[in-house]
């Protein structure tokens, strides 16, 4: 049986012991009913994972001991941004979800012309933890060492005045930018627009901010769809996919 896997905040190492923060705590006392002696593994976000052992265990008080660090690498060689239009309800967790199996390192979140959420600055705050917890679960699942970063909200042009990358790809179905022609990069930022598609005022100051278009076939994808398919052939040409 797989052994439970958490991302616990903490600076860790082998001979330690130290009780779990709260969440990890009601998962394993609450959800799973792990005893005493049985083994988890930790990652705190650093690169490493961390075999540790159960030491006591209470409904809201879990200890572990740490037993043996290792040193695992399984971020993606090539660095991928992505600059995601706000998609309402479930859409915008699985894209966060499904785009860190996928390998992405980094995402901020769009405010863009067809936008249709709107948020103030407190839920933006709280819907950028959320969407950081999200990221933080997809790490649990697939094994990452590593996790992305979730920027706070911005504005199309903020992004496109300060994001960097070697190179820089807007979705768009008006073009056929074969991919496999350009040179390889280590860093890649992918901008994805709404539902409704960006306007052809945002697809030219994208074009003026260095971005090429390009197209992942001949079928428009929903804005849920498109960066994880994206990132799905980039992570082939140029990542650790295939």
């Amino acid at each position: 049986m797989r052994i439970p896997r958490f991302y616990e905040p903490s600076d860790l190492s082998p001979g330690q012991t130290f009780s779990l923060s709260e969440s990890v705590t009601q998962h394993i006392s609450r959800v799973l009913r792990m005893k005493p002696a049985e083994q988890i593994t930790l990652f705190n976000g650093q690169g490493s994972e961390f075999l540790c052992t159960l030491a006591r265990v209470e409904k809201r008080h879990v200890e572990v001991t740490v037993i043996q660090e290792e040193n695992l690498t399984r971020s993606s060689p090539l660095k991928v941004h992505i600059g995601q239009s706000i998609s309402r309800g479930e859409r915008m967790d699985y894209t966060i979800q499904k785009s860190t199996e996928l390998g992405m390192s980094s995402m901020t979140p769009l405010f863009t012309e067809r936008c249709e959420v709107r948020l103030n600055n407190d839920r933006q705050d709280k819907r950028t933890k959320h969407w950081q917890h999200i990221a933080i679960s997809a790490c649990e699942q697939s094994l990452r060492n590593e996790l992305p970063v979730i920027t706070p909200i911005q504005t199309l042009q903020e992004w496109l005045d300060n994001v960097d990358a070697d190179l820089k790809l807007v979705l768009h179905h008006h073009t056929e930018q074969p991919l496999g022609q350009l040179p390889r990069p280590e860093s890649v930022a992918l901008l994805i627009g709404p539902e409704g598609g960006l306007t052809e005022t945002e697809v030219n100051a994208a074009l003026a901010a260095g971005f090429k278009p390009v197209a992942f076939g001949p079928r428009v994808m929903r804005t849920e769809t498109a960066p994880i398919a994206a990132q799905a052939v980039l992570q082939y040409l140029w990542g650790d996919l295939g």
